[in-house]
C-alpha cells in the first residue's frame, strides 16, 4: 500500500475513534447538566482538567514514546518487548503515587469517591499508554475501538447510575472506573499486552534513551495548556465569568478545525515517523506539506462560509457579541492545524525539544498579549493573542524544520491562499446576505479546485473498505 493511501486509511480508521466519542458525549452532557448539582458538575470538570493536566506531567509523557519508538521496530519482536516493558516499570509507579496523591485534591467529598477518583486516574494512565503501545505496533483499528468503548461504557453507565439510580458524583465516578478498566481489558487481550512485558528486558540504558525523547514533551504540553487556556484565565480575572462565557462560546465553531486536526495529526505523525528514513523523505513531506495546505485551505473556507448557519442553529441567548470574535479564531486554528503538520516532522525527527520550544514560545506570546490589552480591547485580546500565537508558532516551525529537514515550500502560493481566506472572513464579519452566499459559492468551488484529487480518494478508499466489509459479511 502506498504511503498516501496509507494516510487516507489510517486517517479514517482514527476518525471514527475520535468522531463517535464526541458523538456520544453529547448523550451524556444533558444527563450530567441535568442531574448533578453544581458542586459535582463542578468536581467532575476539576476531575477533568486534573486528568489533561496531571497525567502528562506525572508519565513524563512516556506513552509518547512509546508510540514513536515502536514504529521504528515494527516486526521486531525482542526490541518491541524491550521498549513496553521500560516504558511500563517506569510509568506504573509513578502513576500509583500520583493516583494516590490526587485524591488529596477531592478531600470534602466521601472515602469511596475519592478512591474512585484515585482509581480512575491510574487506569486512565495505563490505558492511554496501553493504546499508544497499539498504535506504535501499526493496531490503529483496536486503538479506535478502544475509544468507542470508553465513551460507549460511560454513556450506558451514567445512565444506568446517574440518570436511573440518581447516585450523583458517586455515579460518574463509577461510570470513569468502569469505562477506562472495559477498555484496557478490551486492548490488552486484543494486542496480546503481556507477552510484551518481560522483566529480563528492563535496562537502565533504554530508559534513558525513552526518557530523553519523552521529558521535553511534558513542557510542551503544559504550554499547549497554558496556550489553550490563558485567555479564558485573563478574560475571567479581569472582565469577570460573564466575559469568558461570551469568550468560550465564539471558540465553539473554530474548534471545529481542530477535531479534524486532531484525527490528522494522529493519522500523519505515524505516517511522517515511517517514511524518515526513505530516500525519497524530502519529495514526499514536500507534497504532504502542499497537500494538508490545500486540504486545510479548504476546510477553513466552508467553515468560515458555514458559520453564520452554525451560530445560527447552535448558539442561543445573548452571546451576539461572540460571532465578530470568530473569523479571527477561526484563521488561527487554521495556523494551529498546520503546525502540527511540521510537529509530526520534529517527532519523525525525535526533536521534542523543538516541539516544546516552539510551543512555549506561543504560550509566552499568547500570554503576554492577554495581560498587556485585555484591559483595553476587552475579549479583542483573546482572539487577537490567540492569532498571533499561532501564527508565530506555524512559521517558527516551518523555518526551524528546514535546519534538519529539507521541504521546498511554495511561499508565493500560501500568501495567496492566506489573502483568499482573509477576504471571505473580512466577508463573514460584515454579516450581509449577498456576502454570506457568495461565500458559500466561493467555498465550494475553491474547495473542489484545490482538493479534487484528495476527495475523490478517500471516497475511493472508503467504498473499498465497504466492499470488502460485505464481501467477508456475505462469507
Amino acid at each position: 500500500m502506498s504511503r498516501e493511501k496509507e494516510l487516507v486509511k489510517n486517517t479514517f480508521v482514527l476518525s471514527i475513534g475520535r468522531f463517535l466519542p464526541k458523538l456520544i458525549s453529547f448523550v451524556t452532557l444533558p444527563i450530567l447538566t441535568a442531574c448533578l448539582s453544581k458542586r459535582e458538575y463542578g468536581t467532575y470538570d476539576l476531575i477533568a482538567t486534573l486528568v489533561m493536566l496531571v497525567i502528562p506531567i506525572a508519565t513524563l509523557q512516556m506513552q509518547s514514546a512509546a508510540f514513536r519508538f515502536l514504529i521504528d521496530f515494527r516486526g521486531d519482536k525482542a526490541k518491541t518487548k524491550e521498549i513496553i516493558s521500560n516504558i511500563f516499570v517506569v510509568t506504573i509507579p509513578i502513576s500509583f503515587v500520583a493516583s494516590i496523591i490526587i485524591q488529596f485534591f477531592f478531600s470534602e467529598w466521601s472515602i469511596i469517591v475519592r478512591i474512585l477518583i484515585a482509581v480512575y486516574f491510574f487506569l486512565d494512565t495505563i490505558h492511554l499508554t496501553i493504546a499508544q503501545v497499539s498504535r506504535g505496533i501499526g493496531n490503529n483499528k483496536a486503538f479506535s475501538i478502544g475509544a468507542i468503548i470508553v465513551s460507549t461504557t460511560s454513556m450506558i453507565t451514567v445512565v444506568i447510575t446517574v440518570l436511573w439510580l440518581r447516585t450523583g458524583l458517586l455515579g460518574v465516578s463509577i461510570a470513569l472506573v468502569l469505562s477506562q478498566l472495559v477498555s484496557t481489558i478490551y486492548l490488552i487481550r486484543k494486542i496480546d499486552f503481556f507477552s510484551y512485558l518481560s522483566f529480563s528486558q528492563i535496562s537502565y540504558k533504554c530508559v534513558k534513551e525513552l526518557l530523553a525523547y519523552s521529558w521535553p514533551m511534558v513542557p510542551n504540553n503544559l504550554s499547549g495548556w497554558i496556550l489553550k487556556l490563558s485567555d479564558r484565565l485573563v478574560i475571567t480575572g479581569f472582565l469577570g465569568v460573564e466575559a469568558n462565557a461570551v469568550y468560550a462560546v465564539a471558540n465553539k465553531i473554530p474548534n471545529l478545525l481542530s477535531i479534524a486536526q486532531s484525527i490528522l495529526v494522529m493519522a500523519w505523525h505515524e505516517n511522517a515517523s515511517i517514511a524518515v528514513d526513505d530516500k525519497d523523505v524530502d519529495k514526499y513531506y514536500t507534497k504532504m506539506l502542499d497537500r494538508v495546505f490545500n486540504l486545510m485551505f479548504g476546510c477553513t473556507l466552508i467553515l468560515i462560509a458555514a458559520t453564520p448557519i452554525l451560530f445560527w442553529l447552535l448558539i442561543k441567548g445573548d452571546y451576539a457579541d461572540a460571532y465578530y470574535q470568530m473569523p479571527i479564531l477561526i484563521l488561527a486554528m487554521f495556523f494551529y492545524v498546520m503546525s502540527s503538520y511540521f510537529g509530526g516532522i520534529y517527532i519523525a525527527h525525535k526533536k521534542t525539544v523543538n516541539v516544546g520550544i516552539s510551543t512555549m514560545v506561543a504560550a509566552g506570546i499568547n500570554l503576554a498579549i492577554d495581560l498587556l490589552f485585555v484591559n483595553t480591547i476587552g475579549i479583542w485580546a483573546g482572539s487577537i493573542s490567540t492569532l498571533v500565537a499561532y501564527t508565530v508558532l506555524y512559521f517558527y516551525r516551518m523555518f526551524n524544520c528546514q535546519k534538519f529537514q529539507k521541504i521546498e515550500i511554495n511561499y508565493l502560493k500560501q500568501v495567496f491562499l492566506i489573502l483568499i481566506m482573509v477576504i471571505l472572513l473580512v466577508s463573514c464579519f460584515m454579516q450581509k446576505r449577498v456576502l454570506n452566499i457568495i461565500n458559500i459559492i466561493a467555498a465550494v468551488i475553491l474547495f473542489w479546485i484545490f482538493n479534487k484529487n484528495v476527495a475523490l480518494s478517500v471516497v475511493n478508499s472508503i467504498n473499498a473498505m465497504m466492499r470488502k466489509f460485505l464481501k467477508k459479511k456475505q462469507n
